[in-house]
Protein backbone atom coordinates (compact mmCIF):
# COMPACT_ATOMS: atom_id res chain seq x y z
CA UNK A 1 0.00 0.00 0.00
CA UNK A 2 2.76 2.52 1.04
CA UNK A 3 4.41 1.94 -2.65
CA UNK A 4 0.98 2.22 -4.26
CA UNK A 5 1.07 5.52 -2.05
CA UNK A 6 4.09 6.66 -3.58
CA UNK A 7 3.36 5.78 -7.15
CA UNK A 8 0.12 7.99 -6.92
CA UNK A 9 1.81 11.10 -5.13
CA UNK A 10 4.43 10.88 -8.31
CA UNK A 11 1.99 10.59 -11.06
CA UNK A 12 -0.38 13.58 -9.36
CA UNK A 13 2.86 15.39 -9.57
CA UNK A 14 3.74 15.05 -12.68
CA UNK A 15 -0.33 15.58 -13.41
CA UNK A 16 0.57 19.60 -11.93
CA UNK A 17 4.22 20.48 -13.72
CA UNK A 18 2.37 18.78 -16.83
CA UNK A 19 -0.39 21.69 -16.41
CA UNK A 20 1.90 24.12 -15.84
CA UNK A 21 4.17 23.63 -18.69
CA UNK A 22 1.52 23.73 -21.33
CA UNK A 23 0.50 27.53 -19.62
CA UNK A 24 -2.69 26.78 -19.01
CA UNK A 25 -4.83 29.77 -18.24
CA UNK A 26 -7.48 27.97 -15.64
CA UNK A 27 -5.59 26.98 -12.60
CA UNK A 28 -5.67 22.87 -12.25
CA UNK A 29 -6.29 21.43 -8.80
CA UNK A 30 -5.67 17.61 -7.90
CA UNK A 31 -7.35 16.91 -5.03
CA UNK A 32 -5.83 15.31 -2.23
CA UNK A 33 -6.58 11.48 -2.25
CA UNK A 34 -7.55 9.27 0.72
CA UNK A 35 -6.25 5.67 0.81
CA UNK A 36 -9.02 3.82 3.12
CA UNK A 37 -11.98 2.38 1.98
CA UNK A 38 -13.81 5.43 0.73
CA UNK A 39 -10.72 5.44 -1.56
CA UNK A 40 -13.95 5.05 -4.04
CA UNK A 41 -15.54 8.20 -3.61
CA UNK A 42 -14.44 11.85 -4.26
CA UNK A 43 -12.30 13.60 -1.43
CA UNK A 44 -14.96 15.41 0.64
CA UNK A 45 -15.97 19.12 0.03
CA UNK A 46 -16.68 20.42 3.17
CA UNK A 47 -15.27 22.99 4.54
CA UNK A 48 -13.77 23.66 7.72
CA UNK A 49 -15.92 24.58 11.01
CA UNK A 50 -13.71 27.35 11.16
CA UNK A 51 -12.73 28.24 8.22
CA UNK A 52 -11.53 32.20 7.78
CA UNK A 53 -13.77 33.71 5.60
CA UNK A 54 -12.18 37.71 4.08
CA UNK A 55 -13.42 40.40 2.30
CA UNK A 56 -12.60 40.03 -1.22
CA UNK A 57 -13.02 43.92 -3.10
CA UNK A 58 -13.66 43.62 -6.75
CA UNK A 59 -12.42 46.33 -9.39
CA UNK A 60 -16.11 44.93 -11.14
CA UNK A 61 -17.49 47.23 -7.94
CA UNK A 62 -18.92 44.32 -5.71
CA UNK A 63 -17.95 42.54 -2.28
CA UNK A 64 -18.30 39.62 -1.05
CA UNK A 65 -16.87 37.27 1.76
CA UNK A 66 -14.44 34.23 0.12
CA UNK A 67 -12.72 31.40 1.95
CA UNK A 68 -8.87 33.05 2.88
CA UNK A 69 -6.51 30.87 0.88
CA UNK A 70 -8.11 29.58 -2.19
CA UNK A 71 -6.96 30.33 -5.42
CA UNK A 72 -8.32 33.30 -7.47
CA UNK A 73 -8.61 33.94 -11.12
CA UNK A 74 -9.94 37.08 -12.32
CA UNK A 75 -11.24 38.23 -15.76
CA UNK A 76 -12.48 41.36 -17.31
CA UNK A 77 -15.65 40.49 -15.80
CA UNK A 78 -15.57 37.37 -13.21
CA UNK A 79 -13.48 36.45 -10.26
CA UNK A 80 -13.46 32.40 -9.59
CA UNK A 81 -12.36 31.22 -6.25
CA UNK A 82 -11.46 27.36 -6.15
CA UNK A 83 -10.59 24.41 -3.53
CA UNK A 84 -10.07 20.89 -4.30
CA UNK A 85 -13.96 20.62 -6.05
CA UNK A 86 -15.09 23.60 -4.01
CA UNK A 87 -16.14 27.01 -6.98
CA UNK A 88 -17.16 30.60 -5.82
CA UNK A 89 -17.94 32.80 -9.10
CA UNK A 90 -19.04 35.63 -9.44
CA UNK A 91 -19.84 37.13 -12.98
CA UNK A 92 -20.68 40.90 -13.69
CA UNK A 93 -22.35 41.83 -17.16
CA UNK A 94 -24.79 45.05 -18.02
CA UNK A 95 -28.86 44.65 -17.94
CA UNK A 96 -30.90 47.39 -19.01
CA UNK A 97 -34.00 46.47 -16.57
CA UNK A 98 -34.59 45.07 -13.74
CA UNK A 99 -34.40 41.40 -13.28
CA UNK A 100 -37.74 39.64 -12.60
CA UNK A 101 -38.74 36.38 -11.34
CA UNK A 102 -40.66 35.37 -14.69
CA UNK A 103 -37.08 36.81 -16.24
CA UNK A 104 -35.02 34.16 -14.17
CA UNK A 105 -37.42 31.16 -15.08
CA UNK A 106 -37.36 31.97 -18.34
CA UNK A 107 -33.57 32.67 -19.08
CA UNK A 108 -31.44 32.08 -16.11
CA UNK A 109 -32.87 28.62 -15.37
CA UNK A 110 -32.04 28.02 -19.27
CA UNK A 111 -28.32 28.70 -19.15
CA UNK A 112 -28.42 26.97 -15.70
CA UNK A 113 -29.66 24.12 -17.68
CA UNK A 114 -27.44 24.62 -20.46
CA UNK A 115 -24.21 25.18 -18.32
CA UNK A 116 -23.14 21.80 -17.92
CA UNK A 117 -23.69 17.91 -17.73
CA UNK A 118 -26.28 16.15 -16.50
CA UNK A 119 -28.26 19.61 -14.95
CA UNK A 120 -31.33 19.55 -12.77
CA UNK A 121 -33.04 22.63 -11.41
CA UNK A 122 -34.76 21.77 -8.06
CA UNK A 123 -35.94 25.96 -7.03
CA UNK A 124 -36.11 29.15 -7.95
CA UNK A 125 -37.12 31.41 -5.45
CA UNK A 126 -36.43 35.30 -4.09
CA UNK A 127 -35.28 36.11 -0.88
CA UNK A 128 -34.18 39.32 0.85
CA UNK A 129 -30.45 40.15 1.48
CA UNK A 130 -28.83 42.42 3.27
CA UNK A 131 -28.01 44.20 -0.31
CA UNK A 132 -31.45 43.84 -1.38
CA UNK A 133 -33.70 40.98 -3.02
CA UNK A 134 -31.76 38.22 -4.87
CA UNK A 135 -32.92 35.52 -6.83
CA UNK A 136 -31.95 32.27 -6.21
CA UNK A 137 -31.53 29.01 -8.82
CA UNK A 138 -30.56 26.04 -6.71
CA UNK A 139 -29.75 22.81 -9.03
CA UNK A 140 -27.39 19.61 -9.28
CA UNK A 141 -25.08 18.87 -12.05
CA UNK A 142 -22.86 16.50 -12.94
CA UNK A 143 -19.20 16.47 -14.07
CA UNK A 144 -16.28 14.43 -16.47
CA UNK A 145 -14.69 11.40 -14.72
CA UNK A 146 -11.92 12.96 -12.91
CA UNK A 147 -8.79 12.14 -13.83
CA UNK A 148 -7.29 11.63 -9.94
CA UNK A 149 -10.47 9.25 -8.93
CA UNK A 150 -11.71 8.12 -12.25
CA UNK A 151 -15.23 8.81 -11.21
CA UNK A 152 -17.99 11.16 -12.26
CA UNK A 153 -18.61 13.38 -9.74
CA UNK A 154 -21.90 15.16 -8.80
CA UNK A 155 -22.43 18.96 -7.30
CA UNK A 156 -24.98 20.69 -5.36
CA UNK A 157 -24.83 24.64 -6.83
CA UNK A 158 -26.55 27.50 -5.81
CA UNK A 159 -26.96 30.57 -8.16
CA UNK A 160 -27.62 33.69 -6.48
CA UNK A 161 -28.91 37.13 -8.94
CA UNK A 162 -28.36 40.59 -7.90
CA UNK A 163 -29.48 43.36 -10.09
CA UNK A 164 -28.88 46.74 -9.47
CA UNK A 165 -28.45 50.20 -11.47
CA UNK A 166 -27.68 48.53 -14.78
CA UNK A 167 -25.18 45.36 -13.54
CA UNK A 168 -26.11 41.95 -12.97
CA UNK A 169 -24.17 40.08 -10.75
CA UNK A 170 -24.50 35.98 -10.97
CA UNK A 171 -22.88 34.46 -8.00
CA UNK A 172 -22.54 30.35 -8.09
CA UNK A 173 -21.16 28.40 -5.37
CA UNK A 174 -20.73 24.52 -6.26
CA UNK A 175 -19.08 21.94 -3.86
CA UNK A 176 -19.65 17.87 -4.20
CA UNK A 177 -22.79 16.38 -3.93
CA UNK A 178 -23.59 15.79 0.07
CA UNK A 179 -21.43 18.21 1.61
CA UNK A 180 -22.06 20.32 4.11
CA UNK A 181 -21.45 24.34 3.31
CA UNK A 182 -24.33 25.61 3.51
CA UNK A 183 -24.11 27.76 6.93
CA UNK A 184 -20.81 28.84 5.33
CA UNK A 185 -22.47 29.60 1.58
CA UNK A 186 -25.08 31.42 3.52
CA UNK A 187 -22.37 34.03 5.05
CA UNK A 188 -20.80 34.34 1.53
CA UNK A 189 -24.35 35.11 -0.01
CA UNK A 190 -25.26 37.21 3.01
CA UNK A 191 -22.37 39.47 2.60
CA UNK A 192 -22.54 40.24 -1.09
CA UNK A 193 -22.81 43.96 -1.67
CA UNK A 194 -22.31 46.58 -4.91
CA UNK A 195 -19.66 49.76 -3.94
Amino acid sequence: MKNFAVSLLAACSAVVRAGVSHGEVRPRVIPAVQLSADAGKHPSGDMPTKQVLVTYRSPLEFSLKVPEGWARRETLRSVEFADKYNRISVVVTSRTRPLTLDDVKLHEVQEVLQSGDDVHVSRVKVIWLPSGIAFVVTYASGSAGSPVINKAIHFENARYLFSKNGKLATLTLSAPSGTDNAGHWQIMAESFGWH
